[in-house]
Parts: structure tokens; C-alpha cells; sequence
């Protein structure tokens, strides 16, 4: 049974109801999936390291020292993005490096358009 609406309208365009319904149902799950990362990213912390390892591969003490965070705090960040495979991480010697992973570096690209060009170094 479909919903009552409060809208005013003269016509139903019930072909055009149906068809962005259908739409919206055969992609649930890239809805669900990008909203969880728009979420992760959401984040004002995690914004900011996602924006930070795109200008260069960083990390942890650099992400620490830059954010003024402990070491264990931006862990935790990096945890919940490498979890949600947004980014991955690079041993190089004994250091661990953090960048965006090629399967989201598309989408993170797209919303960090957002941030004003006049930040970038």
C-alpha cells in the first residue's frame, strides 16, 4: 500500500514513482555501502586524515603530530577506515604508511572536491 503524501501536485507520475523506486531497490546495497563510508569519512578526524595521506603518504606519528593527537587516538581512526578498506597500509623498513585505497580512491576524491582549494599545499 503506498504512503499518503501531504504534497500538493496534480498529477501522480506513477511510471516515474515506480521507476526510481526500482532503481533505488536494485542499488540497496551500494546506498548502504557508500552511506557507511560517507559516515566513516563524516567524521571530523578521519576527514582529516583521509584528506592528509591524499597529499602524501603518512604515518602514524606524522598523522599524531600534524592532528595533535595521540598515536593510539589516530590509531583508532585507522583502524575503522582500514577496516572499512577505505585505506591501506604500505611497510616500508619499519614504518607503516597510509594511503587511499584504489577501490575508494574515486569516491574519497569526489568528496574531498568539497574542501576549499585554498587549503591545498
Amino acid at each position: 500500500m503506498m504512503k499518503q503524501s501531504s504534497c500538493i501536485r496534480d498529477t501522480i507520475d506513477q511510471q516515474k514513482i515506480d521507476s526510481y523506486s526500482n532503481l533505488i531497490a536494485q542499488h540497496k546495497r551500494v546506498f548502504e555501502h557508500t552511506g557507511k563510508i560517507i559516515a566513516l569519512i563524516g567524521n571530523d578526524v578521519r576527514l582529516k586524515i583521509i584528506w592528509l595521506i591524499t597529499e602524501e603518504y603518512l604515518c602514524v606519528c606524522d598523522l599524531a603530530d600534524i592532528l595533535q593527537m595521540s598515536v593510539p587516538a589516530v590509531s583508532q581512526h585507522l583502524r575503522k577506515l582500514k577496516d572499512a578498506d577505505i585505506i591501506i597500509s604500505e611497510k616500508v623498513k619499519q614504518t607503516i604508511y597510509y594511503r587511499i585505497s584504489d577501490k575508494y580512491n574515486e569516491t574519497v576524491t569526489h568528496l574531498l572536491k568539497l574542501i576549499p582549494k585554498e587549503i591545498s599545499i
